[in-house]
């Protein structure tokens, strides 16, 4: 099933959420300008998980590697449309904003990167969903795993905040 950013219909009990690729990347290159001048590619998005790549030549810095700041634009943008799927699933109508994060280098990233979100606690997750239900905002912690040639080259968790509008 596609289903636009902007979709209102919920999937049946425990459908997955897969969103077409391009009309993600679309709607990140149109909303977040950023994600057009770094080149992000979406390669999977479902409410499970998002997988976001870059190539190097947008984002090297003068050691010839991916500049640290593109590395985490990369981290956030995943971990933030992970968000942005999953509570959309939920239907609730929220401005996700990030609220603080860290992020790991372990290995200098030579090439093409992918950064990869996933949720790992579900009942967390349901304890921030209805908080936000409840209180009308919530906060809730994504991991983004960076690889490059299929090595981990780093990591980065982020603190995000759900308001509803």
């Amino acid at each position: 099933m596609i289903y636009p950013p902007d979709w209102q219909s919920p999937p049946a009990n425990g459908e997955d959420v897969a969103m077409d690729t391009a009309t993600l990347q679309k709607y990140l290159h149109d909303h977040i300008p950023l994600s057009r001048a770094i080149e992000v590619e979406v390669v999977e998005a479902t409410d499970n998980g998002v997988t976001l790549a870059a190539p190097l030549a947008p984002n090297i810095n003068h050691r010839e590697t991916v500049f640290g700041g593109s590395a985490s634009a990369v981290a956030i943008l995943s971990a933030w449309t992970l968000m942005y799927l999953r509570l959309k699933r939920e239907q609730l109508n929220v401005r996700i904003v990030i609220q603080k994060n860290t992020m790991t280098y372990e290995r200098p990233i030579t090439g093409r990167f992918i950064a990869s979100a996933a949720v790992s606690d579900t009942a967390a997750w349901r304890r921030f969903v209805d908080t936000v239900r409840r209180k009308s905002r919530g906060r809730f912690t994504v991991r983004s795993v960076l690889y490059c040639h299929a090595e981990k080259v780093g990591e980065f968790d982020g603190d995000f905040v759900a308001s509803i509008l």
